[in-house]
């Protein structure tokens, strides 16, 4: 199979019917083999109806419904275990995302060998308060942390070869971030491509202001993950041994001089009257905090289970 395009989606019953047909007529015009899979995000409209009647009306249309609504990175992990194209192709089902750039994307991953191609959306329809200079700054913070030059961290639009979306695990909201979870898997040749951004047809978006504030969270996660996530020791164990060995040595430091004054007759004070014992205490309270911490994430990542955290109600085609 030559593509797998996955749509997550919620809510987007009066698009359903235009974006498939143009998926469509695109693979068939050329001449590609494909799959579309379709995963609804806990939908509460009509849009799992058209999902089970589009699949009727074309076998290469295939659905996953979720119980609730989990979130675009669980969506895209359930599409993500099922693609079987050579080459997967994400995008939107709001239609804002163009179906007509998915033969170049294609020719990228296979002519070119990238391992990932990302959408630039260098001209937007968006409004500019709310989307556009809070995606600029969201931008340029992910470039600076994650050393990707990556125009557009978010477009939905994008592509992956096959072995690259089954190594990458997407979970909680890192679907911003599959660029930076590829390179950290050792996948280095990610590109992008200009794209065309349409106006959204129907609805309203999904997504608000939050999602930005998200964003810059999920950012500084996924900075210390990329560095830190599978050696959680190296960070916790060595500032916890720094701020330890600092606090032992504070009090020991404040021990001996007591000792010393009352030796030569020197007038001293009680110990707990010395602000720095109690400096030297919570060093290496904390340093042994800290410690315990990196042991307890080493522990969890050799026992991680790498379950999942979404539930799949009904499936169309699979």
């Amino acid at each position: 199979m030559n593509i797998s395009v996955v749509i997550p989606l919620l809510n987007e019953e009066e698009s359903l019917y235009e974006l498939h047909d143009w998926i469509a007529k695109v693979m068939q015009s050329n001449q590609f083999i494909y799959e579309i899979i379709f995963i609804d995000d806990g939908s509460t409209d009509n849009s799992w109806k058209i999902i089970e009647e589009l699949s009727q009306k074309n076998t290469s249309v295939k659905g996953i419904k979720f119980q609730k609504n989990y979130g675009k990175s669980q969506a895209l992990d359930a599409g993500f275990g099922l693609a079987q194209g050579d080459v997967v192709i994400t995008m939107d089902a709001d239609l804002q995302d163009n179906p007509d750039e998915i033969p170049e994307l294609y020719e990228l991953i296979i002519n070119e060998d990238y391992d990932l191609i990302s959408g630039w959306k260098k001209k937007r329809y968006d409004n500019v308060v709310t989307k556009n200079i809070p995606s600029k700054l969201f931008n340029w913070a992910a470039r600076k942390t994650s050393g990707l030059k990556l125009h557009d961290f978010n477009c939905g639009l994008k592509a992956y070869k096959n072995e690259v979306i089954k190594t990458v695990k997407v979970s909680g909201e890192m679907h911003r971030y599959i660029p930076v979870l590829a390179k950290n898997e050792g996948y280095h040749k990610i590109g992008e491509k200009i794209v065309q951004h349409q106006a959204r047809k129907y609805g309203v978006t999904k997504f608000g202001i939050d999602r930005f504030i998200n964003g810059f969270l999920d950012l500084i996660t996924i900075s210390f993950l990329s560095k830190f996530g599978k050696r959680p020791m190296h960070f916790f164990g060595l500032w916890g041994t720094l701020m330890f060995i600092f606090g032992f040595f504070s009090a020991l430091y404040i021990g001996v001089m007591k000792l010393y004054r009352l030796s030569e007759g020197l007038k001293t004070v009680l110990v707990t009257s010395n602000p720095w014992f109690y400096i030297a205490l919570t060093s290496m309270i904390l340093g042994t905090l800290l410690f315990l911490a990196g042991f307890l994430g080493e522990l969890i990542i050799k026992t991680n289970s790498h379950e999942k955290h979404y539930k799949i109600k009904k499936k169309v085609n699979f």
